[in-house]
């Protein structure tokens, strides 16, 4: 008898352990971060609670910034960084997810498109479409963006003359070993690869990863096990797969697929590729494209890094200048710069289905969604 009371005490304790964790899941929180051109309003940075269970965004809190363009924030999850008109930006995250103003720093030029830190978060990455330029600022103990330790610009003239003839950097992303800064160059059809110096913050041309011609790399991701390298043109509307070795001291990418960004009936001629989005257990990775106004989302094989096209479907907006998953990866979230809204969706991957969930959420001139677990 007194066995089986323990048995039953030992089971009920179990199961109290089981709730418990399962409650833990349930709770965690995430906010989104949504920047936009201002055009006259003072507002450029919007924060959403994220409600996970209905896909949807809840409005929390506005920041004044001007034409905020991109967004990022630090590997350690403490800070958020924004282009602004004055440089960047860059925020403390409060534990309810609002933001704390820490300063502003020049990046010695035009207004940068994109911008990213190393995996130390030592360094900070601009990237300068309208004067070619990679900034490389010094990360502060506390947060802060401190001095420029490099400036690199891009020379040449591309092959698209009525379109894009000059240098134009679009993404500044560094390798997962923190080894590299890839630098996508959508004038000139290159990823430059620049070795980096995490003492004196310098970069150094090491290689370059020659694109099709016409074809304007805009964006360079790695998957998380750091093997595989993906970049999205704008105007081929495609994604090269590249493997990624550095063993031998210098890197290495070898290209070993592409796959269209559109559906096997549609001219890529009226439209451009956009965002590049992995899921957040980078099981799948997500594109929009402008013009058809539509999102590819593929499964994503990590011991290949080959992809495999799921679903190809329009996103009830115009030009979805960014996409985003949501954290369970069960909805999306299209962010729609030309018709001013976000669009929300159910996604049921089994199925390769999405479906509208609920009405739009206005949002003025949307440039970039970013996600945060609290």
């Amino acid at each position: 008898m007194a066995e089986a009371v323990k048995t039953k005490a030992k089971t009920s304790k179990e199961a109290e352990s089981k709730e418990k964790t399962s409650n833990e899941k349930k709770a965690d929180k995430y906010v989104a971060y949504v920047s936009t051109y201002t055009r006259g309003s003072r507002i450029g940075l919007h924060i959403y609670d994220v409600d996970t269970k209905a896909g949807r965004f809840k409005k929390k809190d506005d920041v004044e910034i001007t034409n905020s363009s991109y967004l990022s924030i630090s590997h350690n999850g403490k800070f958020l960084y924004a282009i602004t008109d004055l440089g960047v930006e860059s925020y403390r995250i409060k534990m309810d997810g609002t933001l704390e103003n820490m300063g502003t720093a020049s990046i010695n030029g035009m207004r940068g498109c994109y911008l990213s830190t190393d995996y130390e978060d030592k360094y900070l990455f601009v990237a300068g479409y309208h004067d070619a330029k990679v900034t490389v600022l010094r990360i502060n103990d506390d947060g802060s963006v401190g001095e420029i330790t490099d400036e690199v610009f891009s020379a040449g003239i591309g092959s698209i003359i009525e379109r894009s003839f000059l240098p134009h950097v679009t993404c500044a992303k560094m390798t997962r070993d923190n080894k590299y800064l890839c630098v996508c160059d959508i004038g000139m059809d290159q990823v430059k690869v620049f070795a980096f110096d995490p003492v004196g913050g310098k970069l150094s041309l090491k290689d370059m990863i020659r694109c099709d011609q016409d074809s304007g790399p805009r964006y360079i991701k790695f998957h998380k096990n750091g093997k595989f390298a993906y970049v999205s043109h704008e105007v081929a509307c495609k994604i090269d797969i590249y493997t990624y070795d550095n063993s031998k001291g210098f890197p290495e990418f070898e290209k070993i697929d592409s796959v269209s960004t559109l559906n096997d009936d549609y001219k890529t001629t009226g439209s451009i590729a956009c965002a590049m989005k992995f899921s957040l257990d980078h099981k799948l990775l997500m594109c929009s494209v402008a013009g058809n106004n539509s999102v590819s989302i593929y499964k994503v094989d990590e011991k290949t890094g080959l992809l495999d096209k799921r679903l190809c479907l329009p996103v009830s907006g115009d030009y979805p200048k960014d996409v985003a998953f949501f954290p369970d990866s069960k909805h999306i979230v299209s962010l729609n710069h030309e018709s001013n809204t976000m669009s929300f969706f159910a996604l049921n991957i089994k199925d390769n289905i999405i479906v509208l969930n609920g009405p739009f959420i206005k949002v003025p001139s949307g440039n970039c969604i970013i996600t945060k677990k609290l």
